[in-house]
């Protein structure tokens, strides 16, 4: 064996599951016509969703006063946000890489001192003694 594969990689079949999940959600948002798009496109969509969402409970009130301030609200954010998304597409792509990162980052510290709790290595254990109570 070489050097590169005399040690079995322990993260191997959690690796080989990510992929294979990662590749299931791709395959099923291009049946369903949602190609994964841009931060940016991602945050839009995130916008217009919840805009719906808060127009369709507002339009429950019945109360044009209520409904006419949300339109205006809602108009006044999306004048703000969308000349910062305009000129700055790439800031979001690079944020949206940093928080995946991040996650990788957590869920690798989570995963080795997962690992350690449940090794059963006395050394790994803590020093604290344990107390019968009956």
């Amino acid at each position: 064996m070489s050097e590169g594969t005399d040690r079995p990689d322990a993260d191997a079949w959690a690796k080989a599951s990510a992929e294979d999940i990662a590749a299931e959600h791709a395959r099923r948002r291009a049946e369903a016509g949602q190609a994964p798009g841009s931060a940016v496109d991602e945050l839009r969509r995130l916008a217009e969703a919840v805009g719906d969402a808060v127009s369709d409970r507002l339009s429950a009130l019945n109360n044009p006063a209520v409904q006419m301030a949300a339109q205006s609200v809602a108009s006044q954010v999306r004048s703000v946000v969308e000349p910062i998304v305009d000129r700055n597409p790439d800031v979001f792509d690079h944020l949206a890489s940093a928080g995946a990162e991040l996650l990788a980052a957590y869920r690798s510290a989570v995963a080795s001192a997962e690992a350690r709790w449940t090794s059963g290595d006395g050394s790994s254990r803590s020093t604290a003694e344990h107390i019968d109570l009956d």
